[in-house]
Formats: structure tokens, C-alpha cells, sequence
């Protein structure tokens, strides 16, 4: 069963009927700060209903433990990328799930990640203010007040494979201020392509280490969600 990108008015290849699989598919294009980018929510096309329905936790969670794995579509792949940005600036498409590290050329390396659910997306410029390897997650005050499982790690918990920066976190900035907000690894690979954070933006472990080795601190990082507030410092 596979995954792949496809227009939602596109009829299904012959092929992707007989798959036992889904289609990712979207639906409307804008652009914006100079870079095209597809904005949509993103569904999938069942072939054996040729029904296109939403990309949930329970689908996510059933593909990942069959296959041990992300759809292909939320795979790294280097991409065609049309901007005026500089080669090394992050540009995130939190609709589509899509983070994109632009490259020479008129390319961009291209990461699925998993955005903030409803009512914690953002949209704004920030910039990379720090890395860290296996970093200890310590939960902002707003979170340990509403969450009783981060209430216990107010502290802080230790980096490891349970923690939920995962193997990397870069520390999102304005100016020299904290946004509290990271793009970082998770344990739970499942959820790539799901709204599931409270405003980070989180990749595969693999993923987020191969994006650390390429970035540079205080690169900068343009976060694109439509109908999401800016974010204050912005």
C-alpha cells in the first residue's frame, strides 16, 4: 500500500484502484511571501470506496503499525520550489503538512511534519535560535497548568527516546525571545501529517536530525497557515 501526492479533481490511475491503499490529495493553491505553496486539508482517496476522506489518527496510526513507516508523500524528498528566499531559509506549510528547506537551484528538501491542532496554530517569521541534541522537553507554564501529564515534568524531563523533542529540537526565536515554540522529533512517527501539537512542528527522529545537519542557527523560518493569527512578536 502506498501513498502519493495527487490533485483531488484528478481521476485515479488504473493502478491506484487495484492498491489496497490511499491517495493523499489536496484541494486549493495560494502563494505567499514569495514561495507557491498548496494550502488544503488533506484527505485521502479510498480506492475501494472512491471516497476521498480525512487523513485522521486512527487511519495514521493503522498505515504506520502495517507498514512501520509514513506515507510516502511525508517521506524527505527533494522537491521543484519556486522562491525569492535564500537557500538555507525554512519555509513551513502547516495546511499541507509540509516543511521545506530551501536548496540552490530553485529546489527545496521537503519533510512531512505535524502542525498544532485546532486552536494552537501560528503563522509568522521567526528564526533558528538554538539546536540541541536530545533535548530535555521542559513544558511551558500554560501547558503544565492544562495538562497533568506535563504538570509531573515541570522541571524538566531528560532527552531520550520517550521524550517528546525527540532526537533533535530547534528553538524557534524573535529577535532574541524564546517563542517557546520548536520544530522537533517526536516518538510517535504516526503522527506526521496529523494537527496534534500545541504550536511545535514535529518530524521523524531521522528526519529532524538529517534537517539540524543542513540548518544553521539563526536561519530563517517562515511559518504559513491560513486562517491561523500571527504570531505576537511578529
Amino acid at each position: 500500500m502506498t501513498y502519493s501526492l495527487a490533485n483531488r479533481s484528478a481521476a485515479p490511475k488504473s493502478n491506484d484502484r487495484r492498491a489496497a491503499g490511499l491517495v493523499v490529495g489536496t484541494v486549493l493553491v495560494m502563494t505567499a511571501i514569495g514561495a507557491t505553496l498548496a494550502y488544503a486539508q488533506t484527505q485521502v482517496f479510498d480506492p475501494q470506496t472512491h471516497k476521498w476522506v480525512d487523513y485522521d489518527k486512527k487511519k495514521a496510526r493503522k498505515y504506520y503499525a502495517a507498514h512501520k513507516e509514513v506515507p510516502e508523500a511525508f517521506r524527505p524528498q527533494m522537491v521543484k520550489f519556486r522562491t525569492a528566499e535564500v537557500p538555507g531559509t525554512i519555509i513551513i506549510d502547516g495546511n499541507k503538512h509540509f516543511l521545506y528547506l530551501v536548496q540552490p537551484g530553485q529546489q527545496a528538501m521537503r519533510y512531512g511534519i505535524g502542525v498544532g491542532r485546532e486552536g494552537f496554530g501560528w503563522a509568522g517569521i521567526v528564526r533558528v535560535g538554538r539546536m540541541a541534541e536530545w533535548p530535555t522537553w521542559t513544558p511551558p507554564a500554560e501547558m503544565v497548568a492544562r495538562d497533568p501529564n506535563a504538570a509531573k515534568y515541570a522541571a524538566g524531563m531528560p532527552g531520550g527516546p520517550d521524550n517528546p523533542l525527540g532526537a533533535r529540537a530547534l528553538y524557534l526565536y524573535e529577535g532574541d525571545q524564546d517563542t517557546i515554540y520548536r520544530i522537533h522529533g517526536t516518538p510517535e512517527p504516526w503522527t506526521i501529517g496529523l494537527d496534534v501539537s500545541s504550536g511545535c512542528f514535529r518530524m521523524r527522529n531521522d528526519d529532524v536530525t538529517d534537517l539540524a545537519s543542513r540548518v544553521s542557527v539563526g536561519a530563517k523560518v517562515i511559518v504559513l497557515m491560513q486562517g491561523a493569527a500571527l504570531y505576537k512578536g511578529v
